[in-house]
């Protein structure tokens, strides 16, 4: 019986995807060896690598301005090598606190340089996207979490700022269309719209780079890894074949504007039901839903149980809230079918019927 994976990730990938990954991992095709096995320093993995790193760009209309990395440690590990890049201990950058992954990049630029937080949603549980806040002048960045997949809120607009913008993108990249001229860089963990985990992609404007002052070790250094096309040291072979194969998908299927479609799509369906039905409860703010992570409460906390396991019956799966928020979760990244939505969208009217009142 298919399970429906609503999971915030590691996420689901495309069905040809898959089937691709996995008949690399018996032999890639062309080599009589296994994807698990081959050199990164080979022809068939600097081909697999340069259309890995041709695809972003573009998908994403970058000019040659920008380099694109594939590189380890997670965005978490972009927390720290974004300040330790690009802010000097005078100097001062600027946060929006937006949730955990941002309260945590606050924490750790703050290792490194001045840091002065604009604006926060923390008083209402981060329940919407800070807006109207003024910007000092001076700024070497303005620091963005363009979607919190634990709460549920996204940026629909970048706000106007006379810094470069920094962006973790981890659960939104390459879901949607959006203006990059004002982005310098760009961060995401591969497994939520881009591959499996253990790979992190990075796209940095390249004259950001090369103007602070400290010592910066070799492998945190941007430009050691742009110098050696992300292969200083071995490369996560594996996740960044398969996010080729997946950056391949999203290009067949119609690029960013058709990703855009399906996930507007989806995500009405469930905001639907959130909104008819006065059994559930909407966590954030209309204007500020994600289209990624659509999350909710019952009305009648006590039904969770009840809700929970009638999803687990329906072969729903990874559905409930992250565990320092609680409620529901739905995540839908582009991979995931229509169809799926559908069965979540119909079990909630049916339990709606049933137990609201």
């Amino acid at each position: 019986m298919k399970k429906h994976n609503f999971s915030s990730g590691p996420a689901i990938l495309p069905q040809s995807v898959f089937a691709q990954a996995a008949e690399a991992i018996r032999e890639l095709p062309g080599t009589g060896l296994s994807i698990l096995e081959i050199s990164h320093r080979s022809p068939a993995f600097t081909k697999i690598l340069e259309e890995a790193i041709e695809l972003p760009k573009v998908l994403l209309g970058l000019d040659d301005s920008y380099e694109v990395l594939y590189l380890t440690g997670g965005a978490s590990s972009q927390f720290y090598m974004v300040p330790m890049n690009l802010l000097d201990q005078q100097d001062k950058a600027a946060y929006v606190d937006t949730g955990t992954w941002s309260t945590k990049a606050i924490k750790e630029a703050q290792l490194f340089g001045g840091v002065e937080i604009l604006a926060s949603s923390k008083a209402d549980h981060f329940n919407h996207i800070p807006k109207n806040y003024s910007t000092p002048v001076g700024l070497k960045y303005l620091h963005l979490t363009s979607n919190n997949t634990i709460i549920g809120t996204q940026y629909k607009e970048w706000p106007k700022v006379d810094c470069p913008i920094v962006v973790d993108m981890s659960s939104d990249i390459f879901s949607r269309p959006m203006d990059l001229k004002p982005l310098g860089l760009i961060y995401a963990g591969a497994q939520k719209n881009l591959g499996p985990a253990g790979t992190t992609m990075v796209i940095v404007k390249k004259d950001l780079l090369g103007k602070v002052e400290r010592a910066i070790p070799t492998m945190l250094n941007y430009q050691t890894h742009i110098d050696k096309k992300s292969s200083f040291n071995t490369p996560p072979v594996f996740p960044i074949y398969v996010a080729m194969l997946n950056l391949r998908w999203i290009q067949e299927q119609g690029g960013l504007v058709e990703m855009e479609k399906r996930n507007q799509r989806k995500a009405k369906l469930i905001y639907e039901m959130v909104d008819h039905y006065d059994i559930f409860r909407g966590s954030v703010r209309k204007e500020d839903r994600s289209i990624m992570n659509a999350t909710f409460f019952l009305a009648k906390p006590e039904l969770d149980d009840v809700f929970y396991q009638m999803c687990t019956e329906a072969n729903i799966s990874t559905i409930k809230g992250h565990r320092t928020v609680g409620g529901f979760r739905a995540s839908m990244y582009n991979a995931m079918p229509y169809e799926s939505v559908e069965v979540l969208a119909d079990l909630m009217q049916k339990f709606a019927k049933k137990y609201a009142g």
